[in-house]
Order: structure tokens, then sequence, then C-alpha cells
């Protein structure tokens, strides 16, 4: 059939990006009795806590009332996000798989293309409580636009600059307001085994968020108003080039960054004192606490701008969304489970362990007790971000520009110096690399 053919062809091209080489076959099912009480759905959960086993701790009380509530039972897997993308592709492609699973939001749009997942109609979307109940921003952040949506918001993440409060308040700084100010004070910052800051500079996936923001800030676009590639683009190897001399040029972050692949290293080394600033998603608050730093030694403030930004950009629209799969034998216990996780009672009581913010419209952020901490994530999230390209090829754009950039980084530890000539050498190759998998 020629649907099939689309599905296969769309996630094949999606393997070529996939978040991890090795890819692991679909471990659930979705046979079963479809009877409402007798029903049992799986559930692919992503990594949100310290651990995956922190993760199970934290949602089977919450499966466990789902099931006291409805009769239906939910077989949980937490996969972490390096074979996230991987498992999902294998089922897309098996037919094989879990009924309901998480999915990084900007992969809304790629996953969307390939007609595996359920689509939230009008009938659907009634009986998730309504498209209307889900803010704007993260509902728009999830697929392609004019599109009837395969997903909705789940968890919502923003990234901000943390800094070490203690370390400022010893130098006699205020946070950075502006990026010529971000520069200035890690040069303060940096001395002896100190840095002023700390990058994950080997995560192809922190590595092409920031230069989409950097580039935003700039007013740059990497796609066309068609969906076109436009990768080489003047105001995007400026923004990669700002972001790269954090470490190259300005000196204030430590080359052995450039093997950090996760955030949570470049968490440890604010956590730990060797390093005063760190750019990262408001869940690294988790990440922060189980590193020993407690409350209150932390603040954080918007992503800084250039005096000369074409916008004041700080964020994408980050986040988690829930689908449930187009296979599922279970659609209405699918669709209750996706009502209930999404429910303002269920997101209030997740939000604490798992340092994230509300989707819902009217709904307080309650990850911290830091009014300040909080009010500059909201802002952030829902006043100074831009989307990333809702498109079909972006899991390609996200890991060719993301791994290019972590291998500028590479050679900058080298002692290699990185031009701008080399950025737009590696953004055409980047180009060439999606163009190819479309």
């Amino acid at each position: 059939m020629e649907a099939k053919r689309k599905v296969v062809a769309a996630a094949a091209a999606m393997a070529v990006v996939s978040m991890a080489l090795a890819g692991c076959s679909g471990s659930g099912s979705a046979g079963g009795g479809a009877d409402g009480g007798s029903a049992t759905i799986t559930y692919w959960a992503s990594n949100q806590g310290t651990s995956l086993d922190n993760d199970k701790e934290v949602l089977t009380p919450i499966l466990k009332e789902f099931t006291k509530q409805t009769g239906v039972k939910v077989d949980l897997e937490v996969i972490g996000w390096n074979e996230l993308q991987t498992r999902i592709q294998t089922a897309v492609t098996s037919g094989q798989g879990p009924d309901v699973v998480n999915i990084g939001n900007t992969w809304g749009a790629a996953f969307q293309s390939t007609g595996a997942f359920t689509e939230f109609n009008s009938d659907n979307a009634a009986k998730i409580g309504g498209l209307d109940k889900y803010v704007k921003t993260a509902l728009d952040a999830g697929g392609a636009p004019g599109k009837t949506p395969t997903s909705v918001p789940l968890y919502g993440l923003a990234y901000g600059l943390y800094y070490n409060k203690a370390m400022f308040a010893d130098a006699g700084l205020q946070p950075p307001t502006t990026w010529d100010e971000l520069v200035t004070d890690a040069k303060t910052l940096t001395h002896d085994d100190q840095w002023g800051l700390t990058l994950a500079a080997g995560s192809y996936t922190e590595n092409i968020h920031f230069a989409f923001l950097t580039s935003a800030q700039n007013g740059g676009e990497f796609y066309d108003k068609s969906g076109k590639p436009t990768f080489n683009t003047p105001e995007n190897v400026a923004g990669i080039k700002r972001y790269l001399d954090l470490m190259q040029t300005e000196k204030v972050a430590n080359p052995a960054n450039a093997q950090y692949d996760n955030a949570s290293s470049a968490a440890a080394d604010l956590a730990s004192g060797k390093a005063a600033m760190f750019l990262s998603q408001n869940n690294a608050d988790s990440t922060l606490k189980a590193d020993g730093m407690k409350p209150g030694e932390w603040g954080v403030v918007p992503l800084p701008a250039p005096d000369d930004a074409k916008e004041q950009i700080s964020t994408f629209p980050a986040g988690i969304n829930i689908s449930v799969f187009g296979y599922t034998k279970h659609l209405p216990e699918s669709l209750k489970f996706v009502k209930y996780m999404t429910s303002p009672e269920v997101q209030s009581e997740l939000a604490v362990p798992f340092s994230v913010l509300p989707v819902l419209n009217d709904a307080e952020a309650k990850f911290t007790t830091d009014a300040d901490e909080a009010k500059v994530f909201m802002d952030a999230y829902q006043n100074r971000s831009k989307p990333l390209p809702q498109v079909a090829s972006e899991g390609d754009f996200e890991s060719t520009i993301g791994k290019g950039i972590s291998g500028l980084f590479a050679q900058i530890a080298t002692g290699k110096k990185v031009t701008e000539a080399d950025i737009s050498a590696m953004l055409d190759t980047a180009q060439q690399q999606v163009e190819a998998a479309s």
C-alpha cells in the first residue's frame, strides 16, 4: 500500500540521523483485550528524572492511580534519550511497539510525516479534554503548521543561563543581561582551575540548540518559507561562531568540555564549583540537586543576546510530547491515558520531581519554589521563544549540524583555529546530507 511505503520511507530517512547508532527493537505489545477494565496498554516514557530508575519510582504510583480510576493497566518502560528515537523508528517501520510514547517535541513534524501516529482530530481531541487546554506555544511546537497534530504537550522546558550566586557575589558581579556582559563576567570568573562557563560541547543536541538560538538572535533562519534548507547564511555562520568563540577566542570554557556529550556533565561542573555559569533547560534543577547543590545557591537569567540582536530570543519552546501509535488496539484506553497524564492534577504532581514547566493554560510553575527562577523560565517559554524548524527533516537538521559543531569544538580543543570558512563548509556539508536523505 502507498501509505505503508510512505511510512517506511520516512522512517528510513529519519534513521540516518537516529539519536543512537545501535537500534533496538520495540519491546512493547499492543495486544490483549480491548474491553476497558481488562486492557493493558504499553507506555514508553522518556528519561526525565535523575536516572531511569528514578523515573520508574516517580511514575509507578501515578500509573497505579490511573489503573485504580479506569481499570486500565499500564506496562511502563523508561527509555534513555540516546536510544529513544531509534526505538520509536523501529516501532514505526515494524508496526510493533508501545501504544503510547513520549517524544521530544522537536521530533513532532518528522514523526507526524510518517503517518504512523493517531491524529488528534476533533473527536480524539475531545476525548483528551480538548486542544485548547494547552499553552499555544507548546501545542504549536509539536508538529507542522496547518497539520492535524499527532502529539500533544506533556512537559514544558526552556533554556536559561544558570549561575553560581556565591561566585558572582565574591567577584562583585551581577548576572549578565547581554552577550558582552556574559563574556566579560565569564572572563573575570575564569582563573586558576575555575572556568567562567561550562558547555556540553560534545553533545550534538545541545550544540544545535545553541546554534539555532544564537542564529535566531541574529535574525537567521535555517529553512526558507517553503521548507527548503538554507543552512549556510551569514546570520547562521555568525551565530555559530559566537558560540564556538566562548571556547576558542574568549577562552572562558574549558577545552575539555569538547568531551562532554551530555548536559549532566556540564551541570556537575557548576555544582562542584569548577565553573560559574551553565546554559541549560530548567530540568537541570533536578541534576544540580542530585549533585549536591542546594536550591538558592544558583540563580537563572535569560540566555543573553548581543546588543545589536535582531530578536530577543532566549529559548525555543522545548519539551516532551505524548503520542498514540496508529496501530494500537486500545485507542479508547490510550486516549484516556493521554487525558490523565495531561490533567492538571498529574501535571502538578510531576512538575517537581521532573523539574518541568506547565503545558496547560493558566497553570503555575511549580517545579521550583524560587519565584524569580520560575518567572525567568515561564517568560522565556511563553514570550522569548522561537520554535525549531517544523519540517520533516528536522531530525536530520539537528543531527548533521549538531555533530558538525561537536567536530569543530573538538578541533578547537586540540588547538586548531576554526574560521568562518570552516563553519560555512560544515553547513554546506550538513545541507547536502539533509537533502540527500529527504
